[in-house]
């Protein structure tokens, strides 16, 4: 529609300016009145971004969601979130993808690298033990996912030579501090390799999130995926809009140079609160967070979830 009209302005101007060299005073107001409205008419194109289409999803935690390839075989994602290295810090490290061969995995990564689909790895998650002690330790860290799984080199490679397009911060245990450092570290990075280093967070909505506010407050981040679910006070439901709304706007204003994604859980078993059906999804919750101009589509939470409800294929079309 915004397109017709543009058109349709553009060929008034077209005509007035024929008639431009009469010299007329109400020629050159009515000239001048049309191109404010293709200039208006312009920049609410530009403002409003709709419809991406992208939709992020968390994959690992089940041998029962199937394999990396078949996620990205659907064609329903556009990136897909390896879940989770559970254990980080004071040099200890542990990989947990629930039910999955390692070996497995390192061509499907490739596979779906092939097809323009980001595979990142999200760090910390719901159970584990992690923190950093310090700078230095951050500094460690991020030089550990470098070599293990960026663009590095080490003899032990879970996923061999394939190569994550970036990291994922999930924090939710243990203290806020220094991951500002990490993110910085693991930044520097990014020139140094073949593939740019994303860096991705998936925070509380509440706003900031008292884990990842002082890491967020850097600007370093790409894209946030916020979860908005098991936070009440935040998320969408009847009754709750207002506070809804505020949170979202809060999230993509705090956040000018990155995309902010919608996180939500693809079952409402996959949640204790703030699953959203997909009617819903689409009809009361996209016209409000697509106005954003930093909207980015959903995230969610999780592939096997998403398998048992056809979630994301209810909404493709719609975020």
């Amino acid at each position: 529609m915004q397109r017709h009209q543009l058109l349709n302005t553009q060929v008034q101007v077209q005509r007035l300016a024929s008639s431009i060299a009469m010299g007329g005073m109400a020629t050159r107001l009515a000239l001048a009145a049309v191109c404010s409205i293709v200039l208006l008419s312009s920049l609410g194109t530009v403002a409003a971004t709709g419809k991406t289409g992208r939709i992020t999803v968390y994959w690992g935690q089940t041998a029962s969601e199937g394999s990396l390839r078949k996620a990205c075989e659907s064609n329903l994602y556009s990136t897909v979130i390896l879940s989770f290295l559970t254990h980080f810090g004071g040099g200890r490290y542990k990989l947990n993808l629930a039910g999955h061969s390692w070996s497995a995995v390192s061509p499907d990564i490739k596979y779906c690298q092939s097809k323009k689909i980001l595979v990142l790895l999200s760090i910390g998650g719901g159970i584990g033990k992690y923190s950093l002690a310090s700078e230095a330790d951050a500094k460690a860290v991020a030089k550990h996912l470098w070599d293990f799984y960026l663009g590095g080199s080490s003899r032990s490679r879970p996923f061999g030579n394939a190569v994550l397009d970036g990291i994922d911060f999930d924090i939710e245990l243990g203290s806020s501090k220094h991951y500002d450092d990490l993110a910085k570290y693991l930044k520097k990075y990014s020139g140094k390799g073949k593939r740019k280093v994303w860096l991705t967070a998936a925070p509380q909505c509440p706003f900031p999130d008292r884990m990842l506010g002082e890491a967020l407050r850097t600007g370093l981040f790409d894209r946030v995926h916020v979860q908005f679910y098991n936070n009440p006070v935040c998320s969408y439901r009847a009754g709750n809009v207002a506070a809804f709304t505020r949170a979202w706007n809060k999230w993509a204003n705090s956040l000018p140079r990155g995309s902010v994604y919608l996180g939500l859980p693809a079952s409402p078993r996959a949640a204790g609160s703030g699953y959203v059906d997909p009617a819903t999804l689409k009809s009361r919750v996209l016209p409000i967070i697509q106005r954003s101009r930093n909207y980015g589509g959903i995230m969610l939470w999780s592939r096997y979830w998403d398998i048992q409800t056809g979630y994301s294929k209810a909404v493709k079309r719609a975020v």
